[in-house]
């Protein structure tokens, strides 16, 4: 997997000055005005934030590894963090699968959200392999979680409302590197570019802690 361009020219700036490389793609982080909005809590860790009520999290409608159905909606009452990722990456998706395996490790477990991970490899990503992926990561642990798999027709619409740009390659499958925080009502609360730093990710999790829905 690799990364692709930023398509949203106030996020470099941040991206920048945050010292993140300019090759990760994060099109769709914008509020209406075209800033990032003051969040009502204390400001969070991500290159863009929003407050609560500012932006409900889109829809989602898929089947995990497990085959059965996940929608979004139904995962309300606690936070969840929302990624996507390849299961047969052989880059960048590990190196990411394990900074999120140390942000929930590194939780006590009543701040541990559930963890969503969309697939960006329709025809690749079968059970057997997100096990693994999930195993070798470290990301599969006492915590909920959801690989979620569909058609590319069915995974685009995801891909596209939240602004992941999936490119078909000759080796790893190039596609935006994001990770969403959801709140325990549904609302996007910030966004961070990879790499982040764990820590950063904890704090902001901490804060929201888990939501009556």
């Amino acid at each position: 997997m690799r990364s692709t361009p930023f398509r949203w020219a106030a996020l470099v700036g941040l991206a920048a000055a945050a010292g993140i490389a300019s090759g990760f793609a994060f099109h769709r982080l914008h509020a209406s005005s075209g800033r990032p909005a003051a969040a009502a809590l204390p400001a969070f860790h991500g290159q863009a934030s929003w407050a609560a009520g500012r932006r409900a999290a889109p829809a989602i409608a898929l089947r995990d590894q497990a085959g059965r159905e996940v929608r979004l909606s139904a995962l309300r009452g606690r936070p969840v963090l929302l990624t996507f990722m390849d299961s047969q990456c052989k880059a960048e998706c590990p190196i990411q699968g394990r900074q999120l395996g140390a942000v929930l490790r590194g939780l006590p477990p009543a701040d541990r959200p559930t963890l969503v991970v969309v697939g960006v490899n329709p025809t690749g990503d079968t059970p057997p392999s997100i096990r693994h992926a999930m195993r070798k990561w470290t990301l599969a642990g006492p915590w909920r979680w959801h690989w979620l798999r569909g058609t590319r027709a069915q995974l685009e619409r995801v891909w596209h409302a939240y602004g992941v740009t999936v490119e078909p390659s000759s080796g790893d499958i190039v596609h935006s590197l994001v990770l969403y925080l959801i709140d325990g009502n549904g609302w996007e609360r910030t966004a961070y570019l990879y790499p982040f730093l764990p820590a950063f990710v904890q704090r902001d999790l901490a804060r929201l802690g888990t939501q009556a829905a």
